[in-house]
């Protein structure tokens, strides 16, 4: 397929596939990054050789089954443990220090993907004494992914990578002793999953489902428009209680949103904030 065909899809086939999407399964796409949204769908044009827009709408439409397929392709789930080993050394130095001070901690992890980025945060409260403590509540719009999260296994190629990145961010002991080899794939222990709740929520349309001390939305709101990013921060905002933190990706920030005196920074380079009292 030429590059002429796989970029076939004009600005207002955006719009109406967004439209019809929304339309039978209530998935709102309108206020992605139009630029980033067409982008990806050309590649899911390109990668199952569709050569029209009425051929993918069709598609997407009248095939629940390519749906799903097509919400994984869409939803960008780029993700590993210990991710930016700078960001968990402040979590571990500067935040999680303040969480111990509460009976029963909860953390959202809002976008969470295959749950790369939850098991690393457990694997810092087990350090630090608080896992059983905590609940961690990890939450997508894919429910696939969300599937692959739960079932706590890692493709074992990827452990040296994470173990490097573990090591860089001041982990305590061996890596290694958090999982074991099965098949080709890391399986992490129960004891970590006992303490994750898994569902699906839509940042755009699902409403704050509970009060959280610490909620982490990493590299998501670079994928949403501005009025967008402005309503997920509300969200975020009013899921937190008085000096609960929030953090987001390196690129992300609070600082034009209609909440943003609501909060304090603790760590400008890692984007971490605290709400005020």
């Amino acid at each position: 397929m030429n590059n002429e065909a796989i970029n076939i899809i004009n600005d207002n086939e955006v719009e109406l596939l967004t439209d019809h999407i929304f339309k039978r399964y209530g998935y709102d796409f309108s206020d992605y990054s139009q630029a980033s949204f067409k982008r990806r769908i050309n590649r899911v044009m390109q990668n199952f050789k569709i050569p029209s827009f009425a051929e993918l709408d069709h598609k997407v439409i009248e095939n629940e089954q390519f749906f799903n397929v097509f919400i994984e392709e869409v939803t960008v789930n780029v993700t590993e443990m210990f991710r930016d080993p700078a960001f968990y050394k402040v979590l571990r130095k500067e935040v999680i220090p303040q969480l111990s001070t509460y009976p029963l901690i909860r953390i959202w992890h809002a976008g969470c993907s295959t749950g790369e980025e939850v098991y690393s945060m457990a694997i810092l409260l087990k350090e630090a004494g608080l896992l059983e403590r905590t609940l961690l509540y990890a939450t997508d719009i894919n429910q696939q992914v969300l599937e692959k999260a739960a079932s706590m296994s890692f493709p074992l190629d990827n452990m040296k990578e994470y173990t490097e990145n573990y090591i860089n961010c001041g982990g305590l002991f061996d890596f290694s002793d958090y999982y074991v080899a099965q098949y080709g794939k890391a399986v992490f222990l129960e004891e970590f999953r006992n303490r994750m709740v898994f569902s699906p929520h839509n940042l755009v349309l699902d409403q704050s489902f509970n009060e959280f001390n610490l909620i982490l939305c990493r590299n998501v709101l670079i994928y949403f428009n501005r009025d967008l990013q402005n309503k997920v921060i509300k969200l975020f905002s009013d899921s937190l209680p008085v000096l609960g933190y929030l953090a987001l990706g390196n690129k992300e920030s609070i600082s034009f949103s209609s909440v943003a005196d609501n909060f304090e920074t603790i760590n400008k380079q890692e984007r971490i904030w605290r709400k005020k009292k």
